[in-house]
């Protein structure tokens, strides 16, 4: 399991969230971005912690961050590209336009789509997941933290936090990851980038 960030580090991205607007409708989404392993649902934790208690009044409960997991939408081992398409087309952009979100929660154990989740609309999002923030999310996105890691260490984190049933799909999540970073490179767009090694 990755280390906890820092409360400096927690404190930077709350700073980053008070510094600025929604561009999701009045929803203002923080996107944690990076690889397998890297830390964000680690990261993400924390966070919604220091979100809560720094960035909203506690007199609005409805304001209060929500988190989704792009876990949730992939549609599969080989779903990382359509998991992104998802997230803007049924939870962004009904948010942008003040409407309530709603997706098909992915069902890793039979394969297939399961339930379906609504997402009213929000105040703060906060979004978690390889590729949450290349485009076409990035434009409804205020906020975007990439976190790095080395290779070793992720893979070992990973198969760590999945089992063994994670190790015969590695390579083949890795190889779109690469893709779709080298295509649309959010570490270099991102507000802040943090190692966890």
């Amino acid at each position: 399991m990755p280390p906890g960030p820092s409360a400096s580090t927690l404190a930077a991205v709350t700073d980053l969230v008070a510094q600025t607007g929604p561009r999701c409708g009045s929803t203002l989404v923080v996107a944690v971005d990076g690889r397998s392993g890297a830390g964000k649902t680690t990261f993400v934790e924390a966070l919604l912690g220091a979100l809560t208690d720094a960035v909203l009044p506690t007199s609005a409960p409805s304001r209060r961050p929500q988190l989704l997991h792009l876990d949730d939408l992939y549609p599969g081992w080989d779903g990382l590209a359509r998991g992104v398409r998802r997230l803007h087309d049924q939870v962004l952009q009904p948010l942008s336009r003040g409407e309530r979100a709603a997706y098909r929660r992915f069902d890793w154990l039979e394969g297939r789509d399961g339930e379906t989740v609504t997402l009213p609309p929000t105040g703060l999002l906060v979004v978690e997941g390889a590729g949450c923030s290349v485009p076409p999310c990035a434009a409804l996105e205020s906020v975007r933290v990439w976190l790095d890691a080395a290779g070793d260490t992720r893979r070992s984190r990973a198969l760590a936090r999945d089992g063994e049933s994670y190790r015969p799909h590695w390579d083949r999540w890795a190889r779109q990851e690469e893709s779709l970073f080298a295509r649309h490179r959010p570490r270099d767009h991102a507000d802040l980038v943090l190692d966890t090694t």
